[in-house]
């Protein structure tokens, strides 16, 4: 066979392999790590989900699953339609961006550290490596407990997206959304078997730099989710 045919033949498949997950040794930079497809359908009722609601504070040491984290991260900010996600949002101008922050050992087959959702391929981007939970509770006027729960989500907001359209009003309608992707993670937990509270106590600079957040990035709400103690 010619050798420019081969070379060109060898190319192409290298284009069509699909990227892999990546597994326990992946880093900042690598491939996004493509999520498991989220249910729309649960064993529990939205009502039963509102009446068992309660902020928890003591987790077990168990770990969360990969379909744990996706679901979670879909009822937050997934996409249910066309580009219309999970919460609303003023004029869908969708200024939140959710991290998850993974501590050692928290979620199976993921490393820890820091990590961006990216809604519109339901996945996620590696950001930094290593376990930061005791850095996060400290940055939350040492509220301890955050430090023991195998996994934290903060709810982080880019302004401008909302108010290059509404102006100043903007800044309360971004608030609006906060709590409204609050109240999700907490149901979805709840119909999970898992627990979760919002903590809104925190040193916004030392926790914007622990995340390495972008520098219009603000912090807003910080829940450490995991199986109730």
């Amino acid at each position: 066979m010619n050798q420019r045919i081969w070379i060109l033949l060898v190319f192409c498949l290298c284009l069509h392999q699909s990227p892999s997950v990546p597994d326990t040794q992946s880093s900042p930079g690598d491939s996004p790590i493509t999520l498991p497809q989220p249910t729309s359908k649960g064993d529990m009722s939205v009502e039963t989900a509102i009446q068992m609601r309660r902020s928890v504070r003591d987790f077990s040491d168990r770990s969360l699953t990969m379909d744990h984290v996706s679901q979670l991260l879909w009822a937050a900010q997934g996409i249910t339609g066309g580009f219309k996600r999970a919460a609303p949002s003023a004029g869908a101008t969708y200024p939140l961006t959710l991290y998850l922050v993974v501590g050692q050992g928290g979620v199976q087959s993921l490393p820890s550290g820091i990590y961006e959702y990216r809604p519109d391929s339901h996945s996620l981007r590696f950001l930094k490596e290593g376990d930061v939970l005791n850095t996060i509770a400290s940055a939350c006027l040492n509220q301890t407990f955050i430090a023991h729960a195998p996994i934290v989500l903060v709810i982080a907001a880019d302004y401008q997206r909302t108010t290059r359209r509404y102006g100043e009003r903007g800044i309360r309608y971004v608030h609006m959304e906060t709590g409204h992707v609050g109240e999700n993670i907490y149901l979805q937990a709840v119909a999970l078997g898992l627990g979760t509270v919002a903590v809104g106590a925190f040193q916004d600079n030392v926790l914007h730099d622990v995340l390495e957040l972008p520098d219009e990035i603000t912090a807003l709400y910080v829940m450490p989710v995991g199986f109730p103690q």
